[in-house]
C-alpha cells in the first residue's frame, strides 16, 4: 500500500481552522475547504511511486483490479475528501449518467471549452455522493413538503413571497415546486434584491427554524438562492450520521467537518448562492421536483465490525472501523482498489501508521490489515 500525500482545496467558503485541528497543525489563516484523496486529474494524490493517477495509468488491471477496470473502465471511479464548511457552498444539483452523457457531447458538439465559466458538463459522468459527519454538520437536502414550504415563507410576513406561497398550497407537488423555483430564479434581479432582503431581516428577528436562512443571506445577501433555498429540508447531523446525494436532488453543505465520497466527476449545475454561472433553463431539465424525508443514513453493522454507510450506486462503498487497542487486526484485503483514511486516534494500515487525517492507497488484491485504536474510514468500489 502507498501513503498518500493529498492537496487541500483553498475554496472561498473553506473553514480556516476544522482541517488544521484535524491534522494537529497551526492553521494559516487562509481558508482550507477540501482535501482530496484519489486519482481526480484536476489535483491527484502524490505517492511514493508518483502521481496516483499515472500509477494507476501504467498498471489499471493490476492497481484497480480486472473487475473494476471491466466495470468502470482504467480509472480510480470514487474520489475521497475531507470537506470542511466554514460558509454555505452553492445551491446545486447533478445529473445523472444519461443526461451527464447528453449535456457533456451536447457541449462538445458546440464547441465550448471545458473551463469556460458559462460550460455545465465538465465530462460524461454522473456525480452521485455521500457525506458522512465528523461534527455537528448543517445542510440543506431536497424539498420539503410544499404545505411546510409555503408555511415557512409565510411566517416571514413579505408581501413579495405571498404568490409564491398561494402556488405552493394551491398546485400540486412537482407542478408547484417548479413553479416557484423557476419564478425566483428568473425574477427581476433588483425586485429579487428587495425580496431578499427583507426575508433576510425577518429570518434574522424571528430567529429558531429562520435561523439557517439568516446565515445564508449573510454570507450571500441578495442573492435569490436564499428564498431557494427555504424551498429545502435543513438538515443537522450528528458526528457519524450521512447524507446520500443522488441525482437531481438540490442541496448544499452550510457548516462541518465530514468525510465525502462521490463518483469521479465534476458536473454541477448550481440554483444559487454562488457568483458563478447558474443554466436555469437546464438546471430546471435535471432537477427532480420531489419533496420528501432526507434520509439520513446510520451505518450498518456487520459481524467483522465494518460499519457500512448503503447507497444505491455502484462506483463507491463508504464504511468504517472503530479498532480497539489489542484487538485482533481487520483484515481489509478486497478485489477492488482501496483508500483507507485515519479520522481519530492512531491506526496501523499494513507497515504504516496513520494519525487523524492521513491515508494510503491499497491496490487490489493487497492484503490490508487494520489495527491500533481509533477510526478509519474505507473506501472502495461496490461493484
Amino acid at each position: 500500500m502507498d501513503r498518500l500525500d493529498n492537496t487541500i482545496r483553498p475554496y472561498a467558503w473553506g473553514s480556516t481552522t476544522a482541517i488544521p485541528r484535524l491534522l494537529g497543525v497551526e492553521p494559516t489563516g487562509e481558508p482550507q475547504a477540501e482535501m482530496w484523496m484519489g486519482a481526480h486529474p484536476g489535483a491527484p494524490s502524490r505517492t511514493p511511486r508518483g502521481p496516483l493517477n499515472e500509477v494507476i495509468d501504467k498498471a489499471p488491471e493490476h492497481e484497480l483490479g480486472e473487475r473494476t477496470v471491466a466495470r468502470f473502465g482504467p480509472r480510480l471511479p470514487f474520489l475521497l475528501k475531507i470537506l470542511a464548511a466554514g460558509a454555505p457552498l452553492s445551491l446545486q444539483v447533478h445529473p445523472d449518467l444519461e443526461q451527464a452523457k447528453e449535456g457533456y457531447a451536447d457541449e462538445e458538439r458546440r464547441g465550448i471549452p471545458v473551463d469556460a465559466p458559462h460550460r455545465n458538463y465538465k465530462d460524461a459522468n454522473h456525480k452521485p455522493e455521500l457525506i458522512c459527519a465528523l461534527t455537528e454538520f448543517d445542510g440543506l437536502c431536497g424539498f420539503r413538503a410544499t404545505d411546510a414550504a409555503a408555511d415557512l415563507l409565510a411566517g416571514l410576513d413579505v408581501d413579495s413571497l405571498k404568490p409564491y406561497v398561494d402556488v405552493l398550497h394551491a398546485h400540486p407537488e412537482d407542478a408547484a415546486l417548479r413553479e416557484v423555483l423557476t419564478a425566483v430564479l428568473s425574477a427581476d434581479p433588483e425586485e429579487m434584491t428587495h425580496t431578499v432582503t427583507e426575508a433576510a431581516a425577518a429570518c434574522a428577528r424571528l430567529g429558531g427554524a429562520y435561523a439557517p436562512y439568516a446565515d445564508i443571506a449573510h454570507h450571500y445577501p441578495g442573492d435569490p438562492g436564499v428564498i431557494a433555498a427555504m424551498l429545502l429540508n435543513h438538515v443537522r447531523l450528528q458526528p457519524g450520521e450521512a447524507l446520500y446525494l443522488g441525482a437531481g436532488v438540490p442541496h448544499a453543505y452550510l457548516s462541518g467537518l465530514g468525510v465525502e465520497i462521490m463518483a469521479n466527476s465534476d458536473n454541477v449545475l448550481r440554483c444559487g448562492l454562488t457568483p458563478k454561472h447558474v443554466d436555469v433553463p437546464e438546471l430546471l431539465r435535471i432537477v427532480r421536483f420531489e419533496a420528501g424525508d432526507p434520509g439520513v443514513l446510520r451505518p450498518e453493522a456487520s459481524a467483522d465490525g465494518e460499519e457500512v454507510y448503503e447507497t444505491p450506486i455502484d462506483e463507491f462503498r463508504l464504511s468504517r472501523y472503530v479498532v480497539t487497542q489489542g484487538a485482533a487486526p481487520h483484515d481489509l484485503t478486497r478485489a477492488t482498489p482501496q483508500i483507507l483514511l485515519c479520522t481519530a486516534g492512531s491506526v496501523r494500515a499494513g507497515d504504516q501508521v496513520l494519525a487523524p487525517g492521513e491515508s494510503v492507497f491499497v491496490p487490489a488484491e493487497d492484503k490490508a490489515e487494520v489495527s491500533g485504536a481509533g477510526t478509519v474510514f474505507r473506501a472502495t468500489v461496490a461493484a
